[in-house]
């Protein structure tokens, strides 16, 4: 099969795959405790891809050219036995790449089985050092030590270096960048600023609370100067930048501010195996239903190509006119994709 493209000539590369609709923080832009209560009930396991299903499509969106897997959730590591999926996906000839996003809370029960069982690289989210913003952004009052703690494990059992993944929300925790800057160019770690997004409907989103990447970029530099780096790879979603003493770098997400949608490469799998073409979809694709009623897997391979040669998604590009339009009613949820 010739190489897949969208409408835009963009090709398909990168598939993120949510595990689970759990978890155990309640970040307010994310999974707001007031709708996530201790009443609020997620998907059952039969609703929920089994390890065979998940391995079974990565297998179908590799022969369509993806190269790049990442497991998200929710949260990935409440999945029973995560590592067993990641053994298993780890086995898939023609990926080059299989990372994990988590909160950390977990990761130091965790990192070892993970690595034995051949993950390639870890983020970890972590949006302040500070114990009370923390708290705050995470839900439930959790303090960073075991995120913390976590992170060390992880970079112990030879996950080194880690993306550090930092949600920045003005009057929030925009006052706490240069710590984690400094704390994690001593550490030898990655840092990743993502400026506030608009996904899903529930988080009360407004373009006030919106750190711009140059804002964020300015303070950084000023205690800790920088200067710009050439993308990794053409699909590369963060604007990278080193410390001009050579001491490692840092990168932002600009997804708002500098949309880069003429180079997103990436597709996303919902824990109930709906499948979305882009963070800001307002509805997902069944792969689920097909997997279970015998469909072949050319069959589902001539599926996904027929919508993805079809797609023409650039919400960010077009964020002001759909917002106006009231597009922002009826998107999924952070949760459901996994950012």
């Amino acid at each position: 099969m010739s190489e897949l493209k969208d409408k835009f000539g963009r090709p398909l590369n990168d598939l993120r795959v949510s595990v689970t609709d759990r978890c155990n923080f309640r970040c307010p832009f994310c999974m707001p405790a007031e709708t996530f209560g201790e009443r609020y009930e997620f998907l059952p396991k039969t609703e929920i891809l089994t390890f065979e299903e998940i391995v079974r499509v990565a297998k179908i969106f590799v022969d369509l050219g993806v190269s790049k897997v990442r497991l998200t959730g929710g949260e990935p590591l409440l999945r029973n036995d995560i590592e067993v999926l990641v053994y298993q996906l780890a086995g898939i000839k023609g990926m080059t790449d299989l990372a994990l996003t988590t909160n950390g809370y977990l990761l130091t029960e965790k990192a070892q089985a993970l690595k034995d069982a051949g993950l390639h690289r870890i983020t970890v989210s972590l949006h302040s050092l500070d114990d009370e913003v923390f708290g705050k952004m995470n839900g439930q009052g959790f303090t960073t030590e075991r995120v913390l703690q976590g992170i060390e494990t992880a970079a112990r059992v030879g996950f080194s270096p880690l993306k550090i993944n930092v949600v920045v929300q003005k009057g929030v925790n925009g006052h706490t960048l240069v710590d984690l800057a400094r704390f994690f160019k001593r550490r030898g770690h990655v840092l990743r600023f993502i400026e506030y997004m608009d996904v899903g409907t529930l988080n009360g989103w407004r373009m006030d609370d919106v750190v711009s990447a140059d804002e964020i970029i300015r303070r950084i530099d000023k205690e800790l100067p920088l200067e710009p780096l050439e993308r990794s790879y053409p699909s590369e979603v963060a604007l990278r930048y080193r410390y001009t003493d050579g001491k490692g770098e840092i990168g932002v997400i600009a997804s708002v501010t500098k949309p880069f949608c003429g180079d997103c490469a990436r597709i996303r799998l919902s824990a109930e195996g709906k499948f979305y073409t882009c963070l800001f979809a307002s509805q997902g694709h069944d792969l689920k239903t097909h997997l279970r009623t015998g469909a072949s897997d050319e069959s589902i391979k001539e599926l996904i190509a027929s919508i993805w040669s079809n797609r023409t998604d650039r919400y960010s590009e077009e964020r002001a006119q759909l917002l106006e339009a009231g597009a922002h009613a009826t998107r999924a949820e952070m949760f459901q994709l996994g950012g």
